[in-house]
């Protein structure tokens, strides 16, 4: 089945927002439609997480065979990722931040979706970073 990417990019947004109860449930509903997700919490400081987030988005793909062992799959979700945590950087930088990581791919599409609540006192701010990459298909 050919899976565009806004259908990829629409399932990394829907693991990143959902609850740690209903990943599953989601996950297999995407294989049953042949994207394959994933999500994984991240937290602390956004600065010095950075390089700590996208090092989970890697182990989580890998963990759960979205990606192969292949310098050209890590470079792509570390890109992917990288470009969703720009998205989001100029409100973030500096504070403390906590959320989730949806990754999903179908094909060549994959998707990276950073989904996260920035803490300042009681004052929280949410943002959403979204990035996509386009790899060889080769499961």
């Amino acid at each position: 089945m050919n899976r565009q990417s806004t259908d990829v990019a629409k399932a990394s947004v829907k693991m990143a927002i959902s609850s740690r109860s209903n990943e599953e449930k989601l996950t297999l509903a995407f294989k049953e439609k042949g994207i394959l997700t994933t999500a994984v919490d991240i937290g602390g400081d956004f600065t010095n997480s950075t390089v700590k987030i996208i090092e989970r988005a890697l182990v989580a793909s890998h963990r759960c065979k979205i990606i192969k062992e292949s310098h050209v799959h890590d470079g792509a979700v570390a890109g992917a990722t990288k470009e969703a945590l720009e998205q989001i950087s100029r409100k973030a930088t500096g504070l403390n931040v906590g959320g989730k990581i949806g990754i999903a791919r179908a094909g060549e599409h994959i998707s990276v979706c950073i989904f996260m609540s920035i803490g300042l006192l009681h004052l929280n701010e949410v943002v959403i970073g979204l990035g996509h990459r386009s790899i060889p298909d080769i499961y």
